[in-house]
């Protein structure tokens, strides 16, 4: 996840004697560059994951500063170090509690620090951490699209990653990432890396066949959990504008099973973009995990769209939505007014639809076996139709 706020610290604490004095949250906030700001022209240059830094020399008033930290935090920044002694003798009290509530970073070194020395040691730390992250997502790479070739992405791996332990991948969507330009998606990117907090060296986050992809290690099911819905609860109060898909894949032991998470974190995925939601596991997906997991799309088109093409002409025609009537109905073991409810609609309606479905159907779906076998069609017409 590059080089954070943590990193940072770890380096800095004693070298330039820096403090995190607020937004203690955010301690995992990856840094792409940093910037030395004294006044607010210079935010036009931001691109987010960037960190500032200020002597306060422009914002030598609490309103000011506070106008400062409010512009960093509305543009994604990673956080900011205050240069305190000559203008700015203390942080103030309001300051400090504003960083707590938005998880940003506030973080001082004194006066006698010497400004360029520390941006210089620490950006050139960034360029080596960047230069390592592309060295690791590209054997992740590697390890998703060729598993049995250990010896190309096992050594690039070992240094970062506990690779006998258990992986898990997330992949977020957008559902047209594909189709932007680089610096807008990098832009986003930078977004939700910010967003997904508590993930350091646990984690990878590149983008990848349409997908930013997020590979997990040695995290716990509740962590990872736990994780997710912040990121989630992030996403929809910061970035209204954007749809969010996010898919789960099952949890994998050992680096040479990272395919397996890779595919079925794309079915989750795609299945969150087809149903509208913000986030499905795959392990959750119960009889759909092995529906979309079938290699054959002719059989899938046999068992689903074949047995289902008479309601498929009828509501091509008709502008009707019979094949979704029919799952509802078989949904609902056969109630009526279940699927008038679910439909909006009169009971009468339904019954008139379904005896309608069953005369183009020639089925009465009175026996287990065709329930089951048109309700398996339904499924793979669910899956199959949103990918024409």
């Amino acid at each position: 996840m590059g080089f954070t706020i943590e990193d940072m610290l770890v380096v800095s604490r004693t070298k330039y004697q820096m403090n995190l004095i607020g937004g203690s949250k955010g301690w995992a906030n990856s840094i792409s560059w940093i910037l030395l700001m004294e006044d607010i022209t210079i935010l036009e240059n931001f691109k987010g994951k960037d960190l500032a830094v200020t002597t306060g020399l422009g914002f030598p008033t609490e309103e000011k500063l506070m106008g400062l930290i409010e512009e960093l935090v509305a543009r994604h920044a990673s956080g900011l170090i205050i240069n305190t002694g000559q203008y700015i003798k203390e942080v103030p009290k309001s300051i400090i509690e504003y960083s707590d509530e938005n998880d940003f970073p506030l973080l001082t070194i004194p006066w006698r620090i010497q400004l360029y020395d520390m941006i210089k040691d620490l950006n050139v730390r960034i360029f080596l951490q960047g230069a390592a992250d592309e060295q690791i997502a590209n054997a992740l790479v590697r390890a998703i699209e060729e598993p049995e070739n250990m010896g190309m992405y096992e050594k690039d791996l070992l240094p970062y990653f506990d690779v006998d332990g258990t992986f898990q991948i997330i992949l977020i969507s957008t559902g047209n990432l594909d189709v932007m330009d680089t610096v807008d998606r990098r832009r986003i990117a930078y977004k939700m890396q910010i967003y997904l907090e508590n993930i350091t060296h646990n984690g990878q986050f590149f983008y990848y066949d349409s997908n930013f992809v997020l590979v997990i290690n040695a995290l716990s099911e509740e962590q990872v959990r736990d994780i997710l819905t912040g990121f989630i609860g992030r996403v929809r109060r910061k970035m209204k504008s954007e749809t969010i898909a996010v898919g789960v894949g099952s949890m994998v032991t050992d680096i040479t099973n990272l395919h397996i998470a890779y595919k079925r974190a794309r079915v989750a995925v795609n299945m969150a973009l087809r149903t509208g939601k913000d986030l499905i596991y795959f392990d959750e997906m119960g009889i759909y995990r092995l529906i979309s997991m079938v290699p054959d799309r002719a059989l899938l088109k046999e068992m689903g769209d074949n047995l289902l093409q008479p309601l498929i002409e009828y509501d091509r025609s008709h502008h009707t939505s019979y094949v979704d009537t029919l799952e509802l109905y078989l949904r609902y073991s056969g109630s009526i007014q279940a699927v008038a409810e679910a439909m909006y609609t009169h009971r009468n309606t339904a019954l008139y639809r379904i005896n309608n479905i069953k005369k183009l159907l020639n089925c009465n779906l009175e026996n287990a076996d065709e329930r089951m076998q048109y309700q398996i069609a339904c499924m793979i017409h669910n899956i199959t139709s949103k990918h024409r």
